[in-house]
């Protein structure tokens, strides 16, 4: 039986998780399967504060190196106004889950992270959503609907507990087996460990 694939966790919120959205395809000997997770619940559920939920220098210390980073890689990065507690949106990782429906994970979710963390826009607003997924090919009505939709929701909840089962404790991670390689700096780690398995 071939190994599974690494899983890429990711919330459309996070901005280490926008920085390695952009590579992890391309860095990765074998291509992951990407799993939106609602890292806040999951946060909240371990009791754990993440960097940006803390006041200061930890929380300004974060922001400008992800910022040194989007800017080597040519990333655009405008943080949204209230960032992070008035961006977090359950509804934006539903609606890729509704584009995961439709073949178009990967580009919904690039989609809402460039429209988020690129452009500054609130993935809270509902037009945001529909705009993303007009821009790559999922029909606003069924991104709609889908963000309501009993199924949709509970299968954000599955995904989100597993993860946590499983050990994850921030985003973005990459799962290689039993390994769990936490932030975007560990991607090549990452990397390493899947070419040497």
């Amino acid at each position: 039986m071939p190994p599974e694939p690494p899983v890429f966790y990711y919330d459309v919120s996070s901005p280490y998780a926008y920085l390695a959205a952009h590579r992890v395809d391309a860095l990765l000997p074998v291509a992951p399967r990407w799993v939106p997770i609602a890292f806040g619940a999951l946060l909240l559920e371990i009791g754990k504060v993440p960097w940006s939920w803390q006041e200061g220098t930890v929380r300004e210390g974060h922001m400008r190196e992800c910022e040194r980073r989007a800017a080597a890689r040519g990333l655009p990065l405008v943080w949204p106004s209230g960032f992070p507690r008035a961006t977090y949106s359950i509804p934006a990782l539903r609606a890729v889950l509704v584009a995961d429906e439709h073949g178009r994970q990967r580009e919904m979710a690039l989609a809402l992270f460039d429209a988020g963390l690129g452009r500054g826009l609130n993935l809270r607003e509902l037009d945001v959503l529909l705009d993303a997924a007009d821009a790559v090919g999922v029909p606003r009505d069924a991104v709609a609907e889908g963000v309501r939709r009993p199924e949709i929701k509970a299968r954000l909840r599955a995904n989100t507990d597993a993860a946590r089962e499983r050990g994850v404790t921030g985003a973005p991670t990459i799962a290689v087996g039993d390994r769990l390689f936490w932030g975007d700096d560990r991607l090549e780690a990452a990397a390493k460990a899947l070419a040497t398995a």
